[in-house]
């Protein structure tokens, strides 16, 4: 019996249709076992990799790993396993930048099996119930939280990561070109209008929400009535999902100045083999099976699953199955912004988080001051990686 070690995150989406996923490989090799551990959420987006390429066969990482995984060499390049028609397949069939987020060069270090961005939440009951739309700008937006009766309002996961997300979404809707990813400093006017957002949304939000990331916070949308709306949250189509929570939640499109829903910081996760992977074969034929458009359309939404393969998004089964989901939010993936990938920046995401949200949630107000520290930062951050 071969048995080969998988690491994901601990959340229906994350580890369940791996399982489902593993118990079909098996069907078919029956000499062969994938077994999955799963960690938080937290420690997902923040955890070194290096530690887990030392005990694991196959890993899901978040696309801003890369750098550091590439200075380690802590992965096998999946173009000199798989089929240049099976890796033009996926990219053909990328939910927006999924497939390139986790390209290095010439070496594609990962496929995206999920795919996910920053999308809009809101609980259509309780804005049917107090005669409101879905809001498309931030205007829109505001005119909500302000007509919300008193018990009710809008959330914002501001926890340092989500913080961060929320300033690097905006940021990347105003400016409307890269930032940081390049080495580009932000603007200091896109910077202060990001900042200045957050702080309007943050008069209105959740109390809790600047402890809550946005697993605990859908978990508080879909099981009670005090946030009705959540213009910036990662989507998971599991709450979308009859009887997932006491009452399904619908997804949208961001909002933005013009109704134009662009700039979404994408996260997702990419399944990746470790170079100390000791059955790079096998673990290739997993790989194989579970990134398929078939089996990411079927099998892979059937159990809890979001998937990274376009035909999924698409398909009318697996919409029916989540409300939707897929289909309100697309356009918002579609225009998504990928984040710096060096190696360094999830240590600088962590301290930039925490320093918006302090920020945001303080008495301090100068903007400009902050974004030339997060540009500072950044920069030191880039040297660093670079040994100057």
């Amino acid at each position: 019996m071969i048995t080969l070690r998988g690491m994901t995150w601990n959340h229906e989406r994350g580890i369940r249709p791996l399982e489902a996923a593993s118990a079909v490989f098996a069907s078919k090799h029956p000499d062969v076992r994938i077994e999955w551990d799963a960690r938080s959420l937290s420690d997902f987006e923040q955890y070194p990799l290096e530690l887990l390429a030392d005990r694991y066969d196959l890993i899901m990482i978040d696309h801003p790993h890369l750098g550091a995984a590439v200075r380690q060499d802590l992965l096998l390049p999946l173009n000199s396993w798989l089929s240049a028609d099976f890796l033009s397949d996926q990219a053909a069939n990328s939910v927006g930048q999924s497939y390139a987020s986790y390209t290095w060069g010439d070496c594609q270090l990962a496929l995206p099996l999920d795919a996910a961005a920053q999308v809009g939440a809101y609980r259509a009951d309780l804005l049917e119930r107090h005669g409101s739309g879905i809001p498309k700008t931030w205007e829109e937006v505001s005119s909500l939280a302000k007509a919300l009766p008193n018990g009710m309002s809008i959330g914002l996961p501001f926890v340092p990561v989500h913080a961060f997300a929320s300033f690097f979404t905006l940021s990347s809707q105003h400016a409307g070109l890269q930032f940081w990813s390049d080495g580009t400093p932000l603007e200091l006017e896109t910077g202060e209008y990001a900042l200045e957002t957050l702080r309007e949304l943050a008069s209105y939000m959740h109390l809790m929400s600047a402890n809550e990331d946005p697993i605990a916070m859908l978990q508080r949308m879909g099981e009670t009535d005090e946030v009705a709306y959540i213009p910036l949250v990662y989507g998971y189509s599991n709450y979308a999902r009859e009887g997932f929570v006491t009452n399904p939640i619908k997804f949208a499109n961001i909002p933005s100045v013009d109704g134009e829903s662009k700039g979404s910081m994408i996260g997702g996760v990419g399944l990746a083999v470790s170079q100390r992977c000791r059955n790079p074969e096998i673990a290739i034929q997993f790989v194989i099976m579970v990134a398929n458009g078939e089996f990411q359309r079927t099998d892979f939404v059937k159990n809890g699953g979001q998937p990274g393969h376009r035909s999924a998004w698409l398909d009318e089964d697996a919409n029916r199955l989540t409300n939707n989901f897929f289909a309100d939010t697309l356009r918002t993936l579609d225009n998504g912004s990928v984040r710096p990938r060096f190696d360094g920046y999830i240590a600088f995401q962590e301290r930039a988080g925490a320093l918006i949200r302090d920020f945001i949630t303080g008495a301090e107000h100068d903007n400009k001051a902050l974004v030339r520290r997060l540009n500072d930062m950044l920069w030191t951050a880039m040297k660093e990686e670079d040994g100057i």
